[in-house]
C-alpha cells in the first residue's frame, strides 16, 4: 500500500484545494449554505474517493493520510473539511464491513468523486446517542423499508447516499441497532427548518425524513450489530480524522497570528520583543503540541491493531480514543480563544479582519458539542471503573506497581 503523503504531487494537490478553500470560506460562512462548489472540488480533485481501496479504482489512502488530509483542509475552511471527514467515516465502514456486492456497486463510484455519503444517526426522541435507536427497519418481502426521522443531518440535501442506523426490526431492543446504506435516488427526502447556528455554518446540517426501501446486502455488517461497525470504524476514524481537522484549523490560526507578529504590518499589541507576547504564543504552541502528540500516538495504536486483525473494542483502547476526542476539542478551541486574547479587539475578536480568528473560535465551539464531551467523559469514567483502573496504553498497569 502507497503511502500518498509521500508524493509531491499529492501534497501539492491537497494544499491547492485548501488555499482554494481558504478563499471561499468567509463567503460560506456567511451564507450559512452548504459549499457545493467546495464539494465539487473534493470530487475533481479525487480528495472525495482517496479512501476507497486501489482494486475498487480510489488511492488507497491509509489512515495517516486520511488524518494529513483533514488537518490540512481543515487550515482552510473547517465545515468543508469536516463534511469530508465525515464522508470518510462512511466510507471506511463500507470498506470493512460492506457486503461484496455492496461494496462492488458503491466503492467505484466513491472513487470517481460521483458518491458523498453522509449518514443518518441522530434521531428524535434520543438525540446522538450513536449505539441506540428508536425507529425500526419494517419487512417488506425480503426487503426492508426505512422511514427516519432525523432532527440534524450534516450534507443530507446534498448527498448521494446514506448509511442510517435503525432497529433491525419492530420487535428488536434499541440497542439491536443495523446500519444500512440506501442510496438517494431511491429515497425521498424532506429537510425542514433552517440552518443559522453560531459555527459550522457550511456543514448545512437540518433536519431531515428519510423514507425508501433497501435490499438485504445493503445492511453494512452483521444485522443487529452495528456497536462492532461503530468500535472498529466509524468512532475510530470519527475521532481521529475530526481530531485532525480541528488541530488543523487552530495550526492555520496560530500560523497567521505568527506571520502578523513577524511583519511589519503588527499592531502594537503584538510586539514579538514582548515577554507577554512570546509568553502567550508558548502556551498556545503547547496546547496544541499535545494534542499532535496524542493525535500520533494514537494514530499508530489504530494502525497497529487494523495491520495486526487485533480489536479496537478494549477498553483501554476506547479510552485513549475517546481522550483524543475531547483533548483536541478542548485545546483546538482554547488556543483559538487564547489567540483572539493576545491580539485584541480590532484584530482578533472582530470579523471582516484579516485574520479568520472570529469565525474559527465559533467554528471550534461546536467541537465539544460534536458528538457530546459530556457523554464521552462519562464513558471515559464508566470505563475506567470497569477497567479497575488498570493503568494507561503503554503503562504498567497501577495493580502491578
Amino acid at each position: 500500500m502507497a503511502i500518498l503523503t509521500t508524493s509531491e504531487e499529492f501534497v501539492s494537490t491537497v494544499k491547492r484545494v485548501a488555499e482554494t478553500l481558504s478563499e471561499r470560506a468567509a463567503e460560506v460562512d456567511k451564507a450559512a449554505a452548504f459549499p457545493a462548489e467546495n464539494l465539487q472540488l473534493l470530487r475533481s480533485s479525487g480528495l472525495l474517493g482517496m479512501t476507497v481501496p486501489e482494486p475498487h479504482g480510489g488511492l488507497g489512502a491509509t489512515l495517516a493520510d486520511t488524518v494529513y488530509v483533514g488537518r490540512v483542509l481543515a487550515g482552510g475552511c473547517l465545515s468543508t473539511a469536516f463534511l469530508w471527514a465525515m464522508h470518510c467515516q462512511q466510507v471506511d465502514a463500507i470498506n470493512r464491513f460492506g457486503q461484496p456486492t455492496l461494496q462492488d456497486r458503491v466503492l467505484p463510484e466513491v472513487a470517481k468523486g460521483t458518491v458523498y455519503v453522509a449518514s443518518i444517526t441522530t434521531e428524535i426522541g434520543k438525540g446522538g446517542y450513536l449505539l441506540s435507536a428508536t425507529s425500526a427497519l419494517q419487512k417488506e418481502g425480503d426487503d426492508f423499508f426505512v422511514d427516519r426521522h432525523s432532527p440534524i443531518v450534516t450534507g443530507g440535501e446534498h448527498a448521494d447516499g446514506f448509511l442510517i442506523t435503525a432497529r433491525s426490526d419492530e420487535s428488536s431492543a434499541e440497542s439491536a441497532v443495523s446500519l444500512v446504506y440506501i442510496e438517494a435516488d431511491d429515497a425521498t427526502r424532506q429537510s425542514s427548518g433552517e440552518w443559522w447556528p453560531m459555527g459550522m455554518r457550511g456543514t448545512h446540517s437540518v433536519a431531515m425524513r428519510l423514507r425508501g426501501s433497501v435490499r438485504p446486502d445493503q445492511v453494512v455488517g452483521e444485522p443487529g450489530k452495528f456497536r462492532d461497525v461503530a468500535l472498529e470504524s466509524m468512532i475510530p476514524v470519527g475521532h481521529l480524522v475530526w481530531s485532525a481537522c480541528w488541530l488543523g484549523a487552530a495550526e492555520r490560526c496560530l500560523e497567521d497570528v505568527v506571520n502578523l507578529a513577524r511583519s511589519s504590518r503588527r499592531p502594537r499589541g503584538l510586539d514579538p520583543h514582548s515577554d507577554l507576547v512570546t509568553h502567550r504564543l508558548g502556551r498556545v504552541r503547547l496546547g496544541l503540541e499535545l494534542v499532535n502528540a496524542y493525535l500520533g500516538s494514537t494514530l499508530s495504536l489504530v494502525t497497529d491493531c487494523r495491520e495486526h486483525g487485533r480489536p479496537l473494542r478494549d477498553r483501554p483502547i476506547q479510552i485513549q480514543l475517546n481522550t483524543l476526542k475531547v483533548a483536541a476539542a478542548e485545546n483546538s478551541f482554547d488556543a483559538v480563544n487564547s489567540l483572539i486574547q493576545l491580539c485584541g479587539l480590532g484584530i482578533g475578536y472582530i470579523d471582516g479582519t484579516n485574520l479568520p480568528l472570529e469565525r474559527v473560535f465559533r467554528d471550534l465551539r461546536a467541537a465539544r458539542l460534536t458528538y457530546s464531551d459530556d457523554r464521552l467523559l462519562t464513558s471515559m469514567g464508566t470505563l475506567t471503573l470497569a477497567d479497575r483502573g488498570r493503568g494507561m496504553i503503554g503503562s504498567t498497569p497501577w495493580t502491578e506497581r
